[in-house]
């Protein structure tokens, strides 16, 4: 349990502001390495992943705390960046989407409950499931991964860990061990920052993966304020050499940044 040993620094309280801030930048900048240990790992799940998303298959997170927030966070950004459904990717938390902004006391020991939350989205052998759990002991995860591999659905996991319980339940784990958090035992810090990193990799190669990245550009984003019909009229332009008003004209008529370059 790495991610609860005792932190390589002590009397955090009697450093200043500067000692504190750069030694935790000092413990964040290890969490890239570590991630970059288990690319192997999430190749792997990302394969597996996009396969099935392909034939039409979702992809689901659970978690809790931290990790269950940033499920639902990287989940919810998938809508906007990319434009696909709102039900392609979900992410579900122990607790409900209460326990995004306040704590549930004990949600995460019910190892029943994650699996009664995903049979509300009605989840096939079609889907994929990744468990999210720093420690890689919570139960709620465990149970929900043990009930997904039952049922033949993919699972994969992210974790702080090595040789979790956790990792155990999924079929596609991966491992990024961080090493003791700046403040003992707080995996909101470097551990999420890992899963963070992760997510950000899984869903974004994915995507590309689904034909939603044209170049390097957000072809089917969401056009929901100021700065993103300014970014879509440029990706036009710079895609087609139109002017801007043509640019304007051609999203206008199209609908998206996709529709506007192909008409061209």
């Amino acid at each position: 349990m790495t991610t609860e040993t005792a932190s390589h620094y002590d009397h955090l309280e009697r450093m200043n502001i500067q000692e504190l801030l750069v030694n935790i930048n000092k413990e964040d900048k290890t969490v890239p390495l570590a991630v970059e240990k288990s690319i192997p790992q999430i190749e792997k799940l990302v394969e597996q992943i996009a396969k099935r998303m392909k034939q039409g298959g979702r992809l689901f997170y659970i978690g809790a705390g931290t990790s269950g927030r940033l499920g639902v966070v990287d989940a919810s950004e998938c809508p906007p960046t990319y434009g696909v459904p709102f039900d392609m990717v979900i992410g579900i938390m122990a607790g409900g989407d209460s326990a995004i902004r306040k704590a549930v006391e004990f949600a995460e020991d019910d190892d029943e409950q994650a699996w009664k939350d995903l049979n509300e989205y009605q989840i096939t052998n079609l889907d994929s499931l990744i468990g999210i759990a720093a420690s890689g002991r919570t139960p709620y995860v465990i149970g929900g991964l043990n009930r997904a591999r039952e049922a033949g659905i993919l699972t994969g996991c992210i974790v702080c860990n090595e040789g979790s319980a956790v990792a155990k339940a999924a079929e596609f784990p991966v491992e990024v061990v961080v090493g003791p958090e700046f403040v003992t035992g707080s995996t909101r810090m470097k551990s999420g920052t890992a899963q963070k990193l992760v997510l950000n990799m899984i869903s974004t190669s994915v995507m590309i993966r689904l034909g939603r990245v044209q170049g390097n550009k957000m072809v089917d984003m969401q056009m929901t304020n100021h700065k993103l019909v300014e970014r879509a009229i440029r990706m036009v332009m710079e895609e087609t050499n139109v002017s801007r008003e043509e640019a304007e004209a051609l999203l206008d008529a199209h609908g998206s940044v996709r529709g506007a370059i192909e008409a061209v």
